[in-house]
């Protein structure tokens, strides 16, 4: 089925292409919003609610990832059981409802526990977007689409660290969680108003001990999907460690200040036009072509940077600091969308229930994995790259088994 397709159309009630990517992009970004738009206010924060030790303050973000990581499990059972529609508009009604819970939170415990709700309500938002994706394409044409999601998913790092410090020019940190309600408020109208019910009568799925367990089995059984999560697991455990400790390193090594937004909006945009670039060429090169180039070329300039970082002047200069940072996050951009792909292709069957295990695999461990980069911060971007290269190395040891020691293959291996 190409994107173009007259049943697609019909299957999403007459929306069209663009509007659909829009809505499922700005879905996908509550959560990046929830992440990015908090970290030029961590420093008041933790001034705020008498947090002492700086790396104390990444908890703010850990404690949204594993809500969110934990809390996908749920959601992909239960979508296979009573479609995509509800429990989404039920998790944007958690997501609300902790944001503004957190506008009067008198404690950095308190603060932590709704931030954990808010990635509860938030892992909604994943979980069954992708499987509204999975339910209407498949293929390249999946990837070609989700690469475009991803495009405009990406426009909120761009933005958002910059809206939270313009926030905080108004006001103090608490405005910050208003504005997160009153965004997902207006984007859970427009999803209420616009999205029908999109899973088939004939992939609804039983919600029983034994049918949860079946599905589950299903994924993890499935080597190629399984190779694929753990390694999107691993490279977005970069991606996390570097959001724990992206205030530490612009501010407390570079010294950017309020220009600390502006950097991180600019990896951000050289991100979207990598998602671009891979929608552009996904359906003429295929996902495994541009993504295990791309896994490739993130270990070279991860272990060149390392090798800079290590044996160079501390700290490095920034200009070379953000060249490398650039280079790599431009090949993270092309194997995130086309590594979840390749891992939801064979399992159409049980979308949301994949969705879900697949998400919690790579948002939970992959937090897990980057709090640990982000807690190693010892005052310089040392433990960071080094983590960078360890789980580019780790990455490519799992694609390797799920493609049975072969890359750049055209169809899927033998199970």
């Amino acid at each position: 089925m190409t994107i173009h397709s007259q049943a697609t159309v019909d299957r999403l009630g007459g929306m069209g292409k663009v509007e659909f990517i829009a809505l499922m992009a700005a879905l996908m970004a509550l959560n990046a919003l929830a992440i990015d738009i908090m970290l030029p206010g961590l420093q008041q924060i933790g001034a705020a609610l008498g947090v002492e030790n700086e790396n104390h303050r990444q908890y703010v973000v850990s404690a949204y990832l594993f809500g969110f990581g934990i809390s996908q499990l749920a959601y992909g059972p239960i979508s296979d059981r009573f479609g995509r529609r509800r429990p989404m508009l039920f998790g944007l009604v958690v997501y609300v409802l902790a944001s503004l819970a957190a506008v009067a939170v008198p404690s950095f415990g308190g603060l932590l526990a709704l931030r954990f709700l808010q990635g509860v309500g938030s892992a909604a938002m994943r979980v069954i977007t992708i499987s509204i994706v999975r339910d209407i394409y498949g293929g390249r044409a999946m990837a070609e689409v989700m690469s475009l999601i991803m495009m405009v998913f990406m426009v909120v790092p761009v933005i958002a660290p910059g809206t939270g410090q313009v926030i905080l020019f108004f006001g103090d940190w608490h405005l910050i969680f208003l504005f997160m309600a009153v965004v997902a408020t207006a984007i859970g109208i427009w999803m209420y108003v616009r999205i029908p019910e999109t899973l088939s009568p004939t992939d609804v799925r039983p919600l029983t001990v034994g049918g949860v367990l079946t599905g589950f089995r299903i994924v993890l059984t499935n080597r190629l999907a399984l190779c694929y999560a753990i390694a999107s697991m691993f490279i977005f455990g970069a991606l996390f460690g570097f959001i724990n400790s992206a205030q530490q390193v612009y501010v407390g090594i570079y010294d950017l200040g309020a220009w600390f937004a502006l950097a991180f909006a600019a990896i951000g945009a050289l991100m979207a036009l990598s998602s671009f670039v891979n929608a552009t060429l996904v359906g003429r090169f295929g996902m495994r072509r541009l993504s295990h180039a791309s896994l490739l070329g993130f270990i070279a300039i991860n272990f060149v940077w390392l090798c800079v970082q290590a044996l160079g002047p501390q700290p490095m200069p920034f200009f070379l600091f953000l060249s490398f940072f650039a280079l790599s996050m431009f090949q993270f951009g092309w194997i995130g969308s086309n590594f979840n792909s390749l891992a939801m292709e064979p399992l159409g069957h049980v979308a949301g229930t994949a969705s879900s295990v697949l998400g919690f695999m790579g948002t939970f461990g992959g937090a897990a994995i980057g709090a640990m980069i982000g807690q190693a911060y010892d005052g310089t971007a040392l433990p960071m790259v080094a983590g960078f290269f360890a789980v580019s190395i780790i990455g490519l040891v799992f694609v390797l088994i799920g493609e049975r020691g072969k890359l750049f293959r055209s169809q899927n291996p033998p199970v």
